[in-house]
């Protein structure tokens, strides 16, 4: 028995030693609203590239660093043919969508949102499926409840404030009638512009979150707020959600942290945060924001410490399961 303990003792020193390591950034430049999914053995990043879609795939997280992206999609309707925004894969009754924002050559008064639809892997070919709403939009996501799919998204309220809005889905490219969900009414969610936009879901512990992008992303306040389930009520009401922030900001020379994704690791143990950064002093909403990638860890009562942005010098522990 004692051996039998020392074994699985060394076993386990060893597969520390062994972890795959990387380094941030994962993407640069080019490198804003990542959004990563791990399926079949690789991850996939896709991320803001302005005149296109891309997609780039590794089998570790690291790997995304020097692998050569695919451009699966480019557009020469006028009215979906330029500013291609906030791509972000997800899987639904055994294929793959792509939700992304894109309009006109001219920014940026004519952005809409649209999805494609792939195949059974990420790295199909993809045809366009249709556009979501009539009424600018920016940063759709979708949101996942046992007997609901919703679609999160940024737009204007009545208010006039760039806020984010929720909608049922009655199947992967039609939404129903838009609700107000969050707007941007506190101080960590105003530097320089009101703005709520960039919504990304996670799941832990039985509990629904969405976090999202608080504040003018041409400032270095660019950071990120979370608005959680309180577990009852209808997820369309405002009222449902508790809204806590920042939870994320901007540290150790990583600016505007915010615009980010969720993505699993390979064993499914963890959960871990996608986000853009940059080293522009002011801020910046451009292709001088990088991809960065780390772990979020759980407060004793639950809830999720996001933690801060390493130093890019840092050399971390890739995703459990590598």
């Amino acid at each position: 028995m004692r051996f039998q303990a020392l074994l699985t003792t060394l076993l386990a020193a060893l597969q520390l030693v062994s972890a795959a390591t990387y380094t941030n950034p994962l993407k640069d430049p080019n490198g804003s609203d990542p959004h990563i999914v791990y399926t079949g053995g690789y991850y996939y990043l896709t991320t803001t590239t302005w005149t296109n879609i891309q997609l780039t795939r590794a089998t570790t997280l690291g790997g995304l660093k020097t692998a050569t992206p695919k451009v699966v999609w480019t557009d020469t309707t006028t009215a979906r043919s330029g500013n291609f925004w906030a791509p972000e894969l997800h899987y639904i009754d055994s294929i793959w969508y792509l939700y992304y924002t894109a309009g006109t050559a001219a920014c940026c008064d004519n952005q809409h949102l649209h999805v494609l639809v792939g195949g059974s892997s990420p790295w199909d070919t993809y045809s366009y499926k249709g556009q979501l709403s009539t009424v600018w939009g920016i940063d759709s996501t979708i949101l996942r409840f046992p007997s609901q799919m919703y679609l999160v998204w940024s737009r204007f309220s009545p208010n006039g404030l760039q806020s984010l809005y929720i909608a049922p889905m009655s199947n992967p490219w039609t939404i129903g009638t838009p609700y107000l969900l969050s707007e941007p009414t506190l101080s960590w969610e105003t530097v320089n512009n009101p703005v709520n936009e960039g919504p990304a879901a996670m799941y832990w512990g039985g509990k629904t979150y969405i976090a999202y992008a608080a504040s003018d992303c041409w400032t270095t306040s660019y950071q990120i707020g979370l608005l959680t389930y309180k577990g009852s009520g209808d997820p369309l009401l405002a009222a449902s959600w508790t809204k806590t922030g920042p939870v994320f900001s901007s540290a150790n020379g990583n600016l505007g942290t915010a615009h980010n994704g969720f993505f699993m690791s390979p064993d499914a143990t963890e959960v871990w945060n996608v986000y853009h950064a940059t080293a522009v002093t002011t801020g910046a909403c451009d292709g001088r924001r990088y991809t960065m990638a780390q772990k979020v860890n759980w407060n004793s009562d639950g809830t999720p410490n996001f933690g801060v942005p390493p130093a890019l010098s840092s050399v971390l522990t890739g995703p459990s399961g590598e």
